[in-house]
């Protein structure tokens, strides 16, 4: 700088130019001096034996997908350092030594810029994005109209049509004169070629519908951790950096790495083929592989790759996506028209050959009786006129036979089907499923989401024996009430966050698990943050629709105390209980006089269609593994009111006058099934319900194969059922000849799903294997959208019938 400015040039230069000047060297001077600052600091600090940004190795690789940003130019980005080439392979190939060298996942958080707690800081989304890629996969170009005006001319019949119409154009014209002759032959060209673009277009827009659907159905929403927030996205939009928070039926949207979590094991088949679940860990196996989906347990993921630098991405792009399916309608239709097409070929041959004996032997005459034919006496143009009459009979038998347009009939029809059922919150997978809907006798539905609204408020508390109305924490002696908070607040798979604009928190999960922590901070003022800083999490037991409890051991930090908490269904909690405690902390003897009133207090919540969750605590000694379930003490009793949805009653309804049987197959408790299957209609209310109209899983699992074949047709309600049951059931209806559509939103529903014969995924509640199982998938999770799809289909069935009546 001093030499520009002894420099003579410098002071031939105008007044603003030299402030330009000036300026420009203050700050080339600036940023020198912080580079050398920084280096002097950086050297005089202590450091780990490998530094942040050295643990991934810069090498050039001519595969790897073209960024917008070089950040290996750019010494001053966030990201400088930063391989993709070995964030990539470190998840690829499992490689656990370079993990290790990376300091684990902390070390790979520090340098990827990510708060394992709060996750990124949601502004710098569009630089992730332009530096790692975004997570989408290249797709093959659509197929264009020309590609189906090709195919339709594939087709045989078409075939046999256009030859017809040519031979007609050809024998028309030779007997009539181009003027009048062209007639016949012109008119079956034009419905041929008519036939053709309605069937290229139909195609090509049904391609597009498929196209838009695929979309729909591939935007996968996930939770993500951003800015210590827990909010849901689309699988589109996560970036390399992010904190996934992964659940039971959850797909794996990105390559990754395991943070935390409690019995975790995942399916690999979709891309290694091996069914096998394989355990994922902090130390062990702690690579996450996009595609991959959640068997059981809860986690959190750091994302390293994403979109086409993932396995599952490449593999994606390189499907085409080709929809050839045919519904067995179509396939059936199809074969009858290739067959009346043989069969009138077959005539016309023979009707061909019949007339051309009759004509040659002499057989035939003209109108005014004589023979047309008298050998060496008939004329070469005679006989040529004569021979193409009986040819130009013969393709008509041929034109009149083929029903050229019955297949395109059925084409137009299921598009304008499934048009019609996206439209009322339908999205179809599966085009069979479309004129199989309309043929079904029996819809065996969910209780939760599907007849409710599932939108769940805590209205009753039992404290043993004792109904608290008022505000809790003011009656409650402290004792039971920090228990509570333990058990609400540690034994859950929902959050809360407290945003510093607003008074009321955000809480996510499950509709229930929502409802309880909403409950808990609100009238046992529960504080999350606090309870998490004084307890130690140490093994967690997930839960799941065999038990239906969920279970926690923790520690506590103050006197390293070892407590376990079980939450569940009330009469399985309720079960392991010996004890119960009581609103002054003392506890109480479950004798036979008390547990049969517990037991009346749960069935009375459960007869005003309240879902009813008990809590339970045991204090253990350390080196305890499994976690406790006897000898507890029971803690409390919420009710649960999730309110029947406005449309539910008139859509059962509907589905009976369509001469369509609903059955309700629910994990609730048989006082709780009962009263929401009067309030929807399915159980006729003020009439005595028989016996044989509701049962339990366990008592329909235990029948003899006789009695539930003599039984199935007469159940309306099946409370406390698995999986296992409603798949029993299933097969069950099919074997009576029945014709079944079955609901399901969680992972162990798959089996039922795939065995019914329409398969009706939740789009709301529903895990992602549940949708890949179904072959329809209810958007708003609502039984009116059922009944909808059902006259979508019937519609299928009457447009053919109109068609082939016409």
């Amino acid at each position: 700088m001093l030499y520009e400015m002894s420099n003579p040039t410098f002071h031939t230069l105008t007044k603003a130019k030299k402030r330009w000047r000036l300026a420009y060297f203050t700050i080339s001077f600036s940023n020198t001096m912080v580079s050398f600052a920084k280096n002097v600091i950086s050297k005089a600090l202590p450091v780990s034996e490998f530094p942040t940004y050295s643990v991934i190795e810069i090498i050039p690789q001519t595969d790897l997908p073209k960024v917008r940003i070089n950040i290996k130019d750019n010494p001053d980005h966030l990201f400088y350092g930063i391989d993709q080439t070995q964030l990539i392979s470190i998840v690829q190939n499992k490689d656990l030594e370079t993990l290790r060298r990376a300091d684990g996942v902390k070390g790979l958080a520090k340098t990827l810029d990510t708060h394992l707690q709060n996750g990124i800081d949601g502004q710098d989304l569009n630089e992730r994005t332009a530096v790692f890629g975004s997570n989408t996969y290249q797709k093959p170009p659509p197929k264009g109209l020309f590609y189906f005006v090709v195919e339709a001319f594939k087709d045989v019949t078409i075939l046999i049509l256009m030859g017809c119409a040519v031979l007609s154009l050809g024998f028309g014209i030779k007997e009539d004169g181009i003027k009048e002759g062209w007639y016949e032959g012109g008119s079956i060209l034009l419905a041929v070629v008519l036939v053709i673009v309605v069937s290229a277009v139909s195609n090509f827009r049904q391609e597009k519908q498929f196209d838009s659907l695929s979309k729909i159905s591939n935007n996968i929403k996930t939770d993500v951790v951003r800015e210590g927030r827990r909010q849901k996205i689309s699988i589109f939009d996560i970036v390399v950096g992010d904190i996934v928070v992964l659940n039971v039926g959850d797909q794996i949207p990105a390559d990754g790495l395991f943070i935390d979590g409690h019995s975790f094991l995942v399916d690999e088949s979709s891309m290694t083929g091996e069914s096998e679940q394989i355990e994922v860990n902090v130390t062990g196996n702690p690579f996450l592989i996009s595609g991959a989906k959640v068997a059981d347990g809860h986690c959190r993921m750091l994302v390293l790759s994403v979109g086409m630098n993932t396995s599952w991405g490449k593999m994606m792009s390189s499907i085409t996506g080709d929809n050839n399916e045919q519904t067995p309608l179509q396939s059936r239709l199809n074969k009858l028209t290739s067959s009346i097409g043989k069969v009138g070929l077959a005539v016309a041959f023979l009707v061909l050959l019949v007339m051309l004996i009759r004509y040659f032997t002499g057989n035939t005459k003209d109108e005014n009786g004589k023979r047309e034919y008298n050998g060496k006496g008939t004329s070469v143009n005679e006989i040529l006129d004569s021979v193409t009459g009986i040819f130009s009979a013969a393709v008509t038998i041929v034109v009149v036979a083929i029903p050229e347009g019955l297949p395109l009939a059925v084409t137009l029809t299921l598009a304008y089907s499934m048009k019609r059922m996206m439209s009322d919150q339908a999205m179809v997978r599966k085009l069979s499923a479309c004129e199989t809907m309309g043929s079904a006798t029996v819809i065996c539905t969910d209780k939760t989401g599907t007849l409710t609204m599932n939108q769940m408020t805590v209205t009753k508390f039992w404290l043993g024996l004792e109904y608290i109305e008022q505000h809790a924490s003011n009656v409650i002696a402290l004792q039971v009430l920090e228990l509570l908070h333990e058990a609400v607040g540690l034994n859950t798979t929902g959050t809360i966050f407290k945003h510093a604009s607003r008074l009321v928190p955000e809480y996510s999960g499950s509709p229930t698990e929502k409802a309880i922590l909403s409950w808990a901070v609100e009238h046992l003022e529960m504080d999350m943050e606090k309870l998490k800083q004084c307890s130690t999490v140490l093994h967690v037991e997930t839960f799941n629709s065999k038990k239906k409890r969920s279970g926690v051991s923790i520690r506590r930090n103050n006197d390293n105390t070892i407590h376990v908490h079980w939450k569940g269904a009330a009469e399985m909690v309720l079960a392991m209980c010996s004890k119960y405690y009581i609103s002054n902390g003392c506890k109480e003897i479950i004798d036979s006089d008390s547990r049969k009133q517990l037991e009346n207090i749960i069935e009375g919540m459960a007869a005003s269609s309240l879902r009813c969750i008990a809590f339970a605590h045991k204090k253990v000694f350390e080196g305890t593994e499994t976690l406790a379930e006897e000898g507890l003490t029971l803690l409390g009793i919420v009710g649960l009111k999730d309110p029947c949805r406005p449309g539910s009653k008139k859509a059962i309804e509907t589905c009976r006058f369509a001469g369509v049987e609903v059955k309700m197959i629910t994990g609730d408790n048989l006082f709780t099934a009962k009263a929401i299957a009067t309030e929807c209609g399915i159980l006729e209310s003020g009439q005595e319900v028989c016996e044989d109209e509701v049962v339990e899983g366990v008592q329909f699992r235990n029948f003899t194969d006789e009695e539930r074949m003599q039984k199935v047709d007469r159940i309306r309600v099946m409370a406390r059922s698995s999986p296992f049951d409603k798949l029993l059931m299933v097969k069950c209806l099919k074997q009576k000849g029945h014709v079944v559509a079955v609901t399901g939103d969680g992972t162990n529903d798959a089996p039922a799903l795939k065995e019914a014969d329409i398969g009706l995924s939740m789009g709301i509640q529903g895990t992602e294997v549940a949708k890949q199982s179904s072959d329809i998938v209810i958007l708003d999770d609502d039984i009116a959208s059922i009944s909808t799809v059902l006259m979508w289909g019937r519609c299928v069935y009457n447009n053919i019938q109109k068609f082939i009546q016409f």
